[in-house]
């Protein structure tokens, strides 16, 4: 008979991990031995408790003494006012802390899909990740987005399904979620122990074992004890069955447990470790998914949650490391910047190869240039602790970079980066061979989607204009989504950002944190245009400039549908070809500096022209024609065709998910088709419905305040950009009538 086992976590136990980890955090020179280093990301939908559960860790490992809550605006990574007045996570937070003698790196991110960026971002750095769920809700639409993200980068991922307290919360709806949505095999090693509707404790099913939460200390203590027969008699059968079940899983998934199983003919001989061993193998393989459960708000689950990424997910260069090509040099990848008013601009890195040093000169290898950092900082959301140096596998952050963005990779010398791109070649085809796809370290990496809305802003008066453009400069920095450019029509300037949301968020921080009550326009949507039929022209002129003759003709056509890369397309005919093949590659130069340059404003409402391609027939210039003169009569050839061809608007589509109770249901689906919604699915989850569609943009303008309406404050939704689709002809009129005037 398993003999019983006592554990109890006291707080004199915990106070000796607070002891160790604020020693840690105070050491002058950050050095771990690697595989004792987490560098972990937790993703998931808007408000299913990522920052809660990053709130419960930190208290847990002793490097807060109170536990903040979101609805009281006093947790540690939702530091900016924005995030406090509003109860969710806009920007991305890294916070160090250890647990059990391993040192966490823990960046909570957004669950908000306008600043999917910041996740995209935070990603690229991420050893590993923990998936949130909603227990009520499982598999959400963000959710699904923040898992893709992370299949891009081949992150293995570990889900903690959360508020299991809940009346309505229901495991095996969240692992079918798990299974049907995100095409992955669910691994449950934790069953919730429930009285009634009260979520009690947490079984373990690897190690047959409860676990009982004090809820009088804050989940600080908690009792550890083997199931057995005779006491937990239900319990022991359900935890049983569980692991038998959970083992035939992985046996299907792991050879080498398949063949323990062989061997031993039973399957109550396998060991907790080789359960253990199986889990991490495939893991990290991304074959399965360990799903474990807890309620954060109730202080329930978070311990053994901490303890699964140490046992589950990898250490820093465990699958090998694709910076080595710089061997005991710095690398080092940014993945975050933001400004504070005391230290300046705070540069946030992933340390891959070698070591960094405060005050070191580094070399930006995207920018081709050397800058002088200053101090060198562990970080714990916005309060900072100075170092003297920090090594390979670790996060931190440097201030005194001035060019520096998000995304770019910093090594020490020019010299360096260029015998780490000879290395690299040797790396690449050998983990290619292998079967594992390798990024070009030596790029950014990263695509930034276009932005769905703009708006013009303006300072309130001549003195506040500099101080304006220091703060968009800053925020533009900050966050590559925001885009910021002058019309130049107009002379505005004008925003243009993921969503409403982060509109509103740029234009509350620039009042608040920049004191600029900047005049901001109405919020418009980002249109495009598309030619719909092939059209050819000839364009000829002529100048005299100086004593210098300009001459040149330009023969083009426009290729609807295009989806190319290379917008530049050449007419290979044998009345063309030798033309073409004698054209100066300066000459091209300025051809594609006009295509780029004519396709900025289309003929309808001066929207960026896409999905359209130009096929060059013929160029003939007069010997000394300028570069400039050929790219201007480029750009008007296209205009001219652009005016004789036949051209649609094309519209922004949304996915739109909404969550709203079964008595609003038909309301809600009544409402959507006034709004030209294509309904795709309508699921029964518990006691609600859940509408997904396809929406125009413009007429999701305001419908959070409509929702709430219709649905008397019972529903929630999330929208996400699609694709672009070519409007009705009826719509297009009302749109350029509207947005033109006539």
């Amino acid at each position: 008979m398993l003999q019983r086992k006592l554990i109890k976590t006291t707080w004199c136990e915990l106070r000796k991990q607070y002891i160790h980890s604020t020693k840690c955090l105070n050491t002058n020179s950050e050095k771990h031995d690697v595989k004792k280093i987490r560098n972990i990301g937790i993703l998931a939908h808007i408000d299913a408790g990522k920052t809660t559960t990053t709130e419960r860790m930190l208290f847990y490992s002793g490097l807060i003494k109170n536990m903040g809550e979101v609805h009281h605006g006093n947790t540690v990574t939702d530091y900016m006012e924005q995030e406090r007045e509003r109860g969710i996570t806009i920007t991305s937070a890294a916070v160090t802390f250890n647990w059990k003698n391993y040192r966490f790196n823990l960046i909570d991110t957004p669950g908000h899909i306008d600043f999917t960026m910041e996740v995209e971002q935070a990603l690229r750095v991420m050893d590993g990740v923990v998936v949130i769920l909603d227990g009520s809700a499982g598999v959400e639409a963000q959710t699904l987005t923040v898992c893709r993200q992370a299949d891009k980068y081949e992150i293995p991922k570990i889900i903690y399904v959360n508020k299991m307290d809940r009346p309505d919360a229901n495991l095996e709806n969240s692992l079918k979620s798990i299974e049907l949505k995100l095409n992955v095999n669910a691994l449950p090693i934790q069953y919730p122990i429930k009285k009634g509707d009260v979520f009690e404790g947490i079984i373990d099913i690897v190690s047959l074992d409860k676990i009982i939460f004090n809820k009088q200390s804050q989940g600080l203590d908690f009792i550890r004890k083997k199931l057995t027969q005779s006491e937990d008699k239900d319990l022991w059968n359900i935890a049983n069955e569980k692991r038998e079940m959970l083992i035939d899983k992985l046996s299907n998934l792991d050879d080498k447990l398949a063949e323990i199983i062989i061997e031993e003919e039973s399957l109550d001989k396998i060991t907790d470790q080789a359960i253990c061993e199986s889990l991490r193998k495939i893991t990290l393989s991304r074959k399965g998914v360990p799903v474990l459960i807890g309620s954060s708000y109730k202080n329930i689950g978070v311990q053994p949650l901490m303890d699964s990424i140490i046992l589950y997910l990898p250490f820093p260069d465990e699958y090998g490391n694709e910076y080595s090509c710089f061997k005991n040099n710095l690398s080092a990848r940014v993945f975050k910047i933001v400004h504070d008013k005391q230290r300046g601009a705070i540069t946030f890195f992933r340390v891959y190869t070698g070591t960094m040093k405060k005050g070191e000169k580094i070399y930006n290898v995207h920018k081709g240039k050397v800058e002088q950092s200053s101090r060198l900082y562990i970080a714990c959301a916005d309060d900072y602790e100075e170092i003297n140096e920090i090594n390979n596998g670790n996060i931190a952050a440097v201030t005194g970079l001035q060019t520096t963005v998000t995304g770019d990779l910093i090594t020490t010398s020019a010299s360096v980066m260029k015998n780490a791109q000879k290395n690299m070649n040797t790396y690449k085809s050998t983990k290619e061979s292998a079967g594992r796809k390798v990024d070009n370290i030596f790029t950014s990496g990263t695509t930034i989607p276009d932005p769905v809305f703009f708006c013009s802003i303006e300072p309130p008066s001549l003195s506040k204009q500099v101080p304006l453009e220091i703060a968009l400069q800053e925020l533009g920095r900050e966050d590559p989504s925001l885009r910021i450019k002058q019309d130049e029509e107009t002379g505005q300037t004008v925003l243009a950002g993921m969503g409403e949301l982060h509109i509103d968020i740029i234009k509350e921080r620039i009042r608040t944190e920049y004191k600029i009550d900047a005049d901001v326009g109405p919020l418009q949507i980002a249109y495009k245009e598309a030619i719909t039929k092939m059209v050819k022209d000839t364009f000829s002129n002529e100048y005299k400039i100086g004593k210098t003759f300009h001459s040149v003709t330009v023969t083009l056509s426009l290729i609807p549908n295009y989806t190319q890369n290379e917008i530049l397309q050449f007419d290979h005919t044998r009345e063309s070809a030798s033309n073409i093949d004698n054209v100066h590659p300066k000459m091209m130069a300025a051809i594609k500096k006009g295509i780029k340059l004519a396709l900025r404003n289309g003929p309808k409402l001066n929207s960026p022209v896409i999905n359209t391609g130009v096929k060059l027939h013929w160029l003939e210039t007069q010997k000394g024609t300028s570069d400039t003169i050929v790219s201007a009569a480029v750009t008007q050839c296209i205009k001219q065709l652009m005016r004789k061809g036949e051209s649609v608007i094309l519209e922004p589509i949304m996915n739109l998910e909404i969550v709203t109770m079964n008595e609003y249901s038909s309301n809600v689906l009544a409402d959507l088709s006034q709004r030209r919604c294509e309904i795709q699915n309508v699921d029964t989850r518990g006691q609600n419905k859940v509408i997904t569609a396809f929406a125009p943009l413009s007429n999701l303008l305001g419908y959070s305040t409509s929702l709430r309406s219709i649905t008397s404050g019972n529903s929630t939704f999330s929208v996400e950009f699609s694709h672009y689709k070519a409007m009705e002809s009826i719509f297009e009129e009302e749109t350029i009538k509207r947005i033109t005037g006539f």
